[in-house]
């Protein structure tokens, strides 16, 4: 194996500690904010029976971060619970800054149970709604809460004044599992069987009034007639897109992933686990009833796959209409298998390319990668018990068939000291084999993977374009592909398989959206384009939670350049030891 490496030596340390500290004195720093946040198990009433898990300050989901583009966040977070924990700022590009970046055995030991870490958050160019989570095992089934960055004080959104503006909303769609999500796990790591589906959706924490024991627990969100209202909406499910809609109201898209786009109006969205939607919801002059229903249930790319189909509600209720009006009034949701609403939602998504949020598209580019997705299996050990397909094979996942497994240490730290054996340095460019990538005829050839710590290296500046292409190994499905440290240009998108001659073609180097998780369409392909300016280590992975586990997940190692601002901040003294 073969270890990168770039230690600064202790002039230099101190020579960016300076530039840090001076960038500070003359107003570059805004605003230092600071939380505390307290993961520990707490126990919740739904669907019929009582459970544990994991939370922050005994909220589910946890308190909402509030900061200004271009503040400063300390989060300081004491770990009280029985396993170890890290936290993720997802949608943070971290500028040379990835000691705080949060996932387990990439950027980080985790925080073990009876101690504490403070993470420092460094907010660059991103403006709207971002989010946090935990990023180790399963744990942010319970673990995750909102980010909000509002505009520099002295500026306004660029779709609404502030003074127009009634109400902001964080609607956060999640799961609930009535078992212990921790010992599915367990039994995934032990078999290689599948992680099973969460019993309910939620709204806010709340399964809604169609679940078991749900009536009168729903959220609820009083409203007032003809007022404009940004509901700030996060997919922090592990495992499904969903649709989105409330009943007989129009949403307007105005942002996605802490960046604006061109507005367009729908009756319903599709959002992807990762990504968070920031939308207009204009309240009726003179509303049919009282209450209408919010709603969300599972949109499903991949038909044969068993799913959560519940429908997760919410309620929207006018407080200055009449009580005789009744209601509520459910929404229209699209069917679970609409995969043409939810294609032409995702086409809609533009940048706004102003003058005050521009777009720098790369048009040229050093480097393109195309990178298969896949799920997949590995063989079972001799005297192990194995529940994949035929029950004598693991599930996995794989980029470009390499189905990624955690070190025993983090890899940030094995670049930073030049630790060898921690990872290789070969994660290929190209898939190591071509075949029809969408139909391969249920061809059981391409099921077997292999483990892997393959990183991709790249030097600083680079300017690299990764086409994802899923394939229909075991299944043709949609994947949420989320980079850390990074937005990028989604320039393109299309079904079938990728070609390199004629698709480019067609890309939009114009206002294409600026996202960190972008939604690669089942049985298709989607290219993006980014130039590697944030040195450091940076995890990219499948944004389905048990795509992760599987393996399905790689990480950039982007060297530093030669000037003092393209160069990481020193390492943290407080860093958590394995």
């Amino acid at each position: 194996m073969v270890g990168v490496a770039k230690m600064p030596s202790t002039s230099k340390v101190w020579l960016l500690a300076a530039v840090f500290m001076l960038g500070a004195a003359v107003g570059l720093a805004q605003n230092t904010l600071h939380y505390d946040f307290f993961v520990k198990e707490t126990t919740y009433s739904k669907l019929c029976s009582n459970k544990s898990l994991l939370t922050v300050n005994d909220m589910f989901p946890g308190p909402t971060i509030t900061a200004r583009k271009g503040d400063i966040v300390i989060v300081n977070v004491h770990n009280q619970g029985p396993k170890n924990i890290t936290i993720h700022w997802h949608g943070v590009d971290q500028p040379r800054n990835p000691w705080y970046d949060g996932p387990e055995f990439i950027t980080q030991c985790p925080i073990q149970p009876g101690t504490n870490f403070t993470y420092e958050i460094l907010l660059s160019e991103e403006e709207g709604t971002i989010w946090w989570h935990a990023h180790s095992g399963l744990d942010r089934a319970g673990i995750h809460g909102a980010f909000i960055v509002h505009p520099k004080r002295g500026t306004e959104y660029p779709f609404i004044k502030s003074t127009e503006l009634h109400k902001e909303i964080p609607i956060i769609l999640g799961e609930w599992w009535t078992s212990d999500l921790n010992l599915q796990l367990e039994e995934y790591l032990k078999t290689g069987g599948e992680i099973h589906n969460s019993n309910a959706h939620t709204i806010n924490g709340e399964p809604g009034d169609l679940m078991p024991c749900g009536r009168g627990h729903a959220f609820k969100e009083d409203v007032l007639t003809n007022k404009t209202y940004l509901l700030r909406i996060i997919n922090a499910g592990l495992d499904n897109d969903m649709f989105f809609a409330v009943a007989d109201h129009l949403l307007t898209v105005v942002g996605t992933d802490g960046r604006y786009l061109k507005e367009f109006t729908v009756q319903t969205l599709m959002i992807s686990p990762g990504q968070t939607m920031d939308v207009l919801l204009k309240t009726k002059e003179f509303p049919t009833y009282r209450r209408y229903y919010i709603g969300s249930r599972t949109y499903l790319s991949n038909p044969r796959l068993a799913f959560q189909n519940g429908t997760a509600t919410a309620i929207l209720e006018y407080q200055d209409a009449p009580r005789a009006r009744g209601g509520p009034m459910l929404p229209n949701l699209p069917d679970n298998t609409d995969h043409e609403t939810a294609i032409q939602y995702t086409a809609q998504l533009r940048s706004l390319a102003s003058t005050a949020h521009p777009v720098a598209v790369p048009e040229v580019i050093n480097e393109r990668m195309v990178i298969t997705l896949a799920v997949n299996t590995l063989p079972c050990a001799v005297g192990e018990t194995c529940r994949g397909p035929g029950n004598n094979s693991r599930l996995a996942a794989s980029l470009n068939n390499a189905s990624f497994e955690d070190p025993h240490t983090d890899i940030l730290d094995a670049y930073y000291y030049s630790t060898k054996g921690i990872y290789e340095t070969d994660f290929p460019n190209v898939p190591p084999f071509l075949f029809n990538f969408t139909n391969t005829n249920g061809s059981r050839r391409y099921w077997p993977t292999k483990r892997s710590t393959k990183v991709k290296v790249l030097e600083y500046g680079t300017v690299l374009e990764i086409v994802f292409q899923d394939t229909d190994i075991l299944g043709a499905e949609n994947h949420p592909m989320h980079l850390h440290g990074f937005a990028f240009y989604v320039v393109g998108r299309g079904l079938g398989n990728f070609n390199a001659t004629t698709d480019p073609a067609k890309y939009n180097l114009i206002d294409p959206p600026y996202q960190n998780t972008v939604t690669v369409p089942t049985a298709g392909w989607a290219a993006m384009r980014f130039k590697a300016e944030n040195p450091g280590v940076w995890f990219m992975h499948c944004h389905f939670d048990r795509h992760t586990v599987f393996g399905m997940s790689t990480t950039f190692i982007v060297k530093e350049g030669t000037t003092p601002e393209s160069k990481m901040r020193p390492r943290p003294a407080s860093m958590p030891k394995c």
